[in-house]
């Protein structure tokens, strides 16, 4: 019994080694990249896996990833965020939605674009099933058109996904709102 607590507890010490890139971090040994990559994680390019910032956040907060800037000094959780802040002002929202998501046990990827943050898969179906849902998160008290969600409604409707809005209230906790269109008759 005491060897499968100590082989846990070996496994969850393993750091994952990446280079901070522009555009995120940076994977290069191919055991980790394997690792990372079959648990949704990153994109594969060329022989390495590319994680988005927000996935290096959540992996560097829950002390499986190591980053080292270009000088290989140490890029801690502060630092990463603010160079994933200076791409997108909606860098925390983005990553605390990640966050719950991927804690609540979901697979997490990059949305299609058009507006869309991530597609979410249900628990299980990552590599079988296609993601039954696409998120946009935003933050409280900052306004969306509605034209803008009903351009990101439509196009997730033609996707046929449902349309998840993820809002970030003034606590910090993520609020879900399902979105659908309405029809009169």
């Amino acid at each position: 019994m005491n060897k499968g607590r100590d082989e846990a507890t070996v496994r969850l010490e393993v750091k994952v080694k990446g280079s901070l890139v522009e555009n995120g971090v940076k994977i290069c040994k191919k055991q980790d990249l394997d690792e990372l990559s079959s648990r949704g994680y990153g994109v594969a390019e060329n022989k390495e896996l590319l994680l988005a910032f927000y996935e290096a956040l959540y992996l560097s907060d829950k002390g499986i990833l190591e980053v080292e800037d270009k000088n290989g000094r140490e890029a801690d959780f502060q630092k990463l965020l603010q160079r994933f802040k200076s791409m997108d002002e909606n860098a925390w929202v983005k990553y605390l939605t990640y966050r719950d998501l991927r804690s609540r046990g979901y697979v997490v990827r990059e949305g299609f674009g058009f507006g869309v943050d991530f597609r979410v898969y249900d628990r299980g179906e990552y590599g079988r099933e296609a993601a039954k849902h696409l998120v946009l998160s935003m933050q409280e008290g900052k306004p969306i058109s509605t034209e803008n969600l009903d351009r990101v409604l439509r196009s997730s409707q033609s996707l046929k996904k449902k349309l998840i809005v993820a809002v970030m209230n003034r606590r910090g906790e993520i609020v879900y709102y399902s979105v659908a269109q309405l029809t009169l008759k």
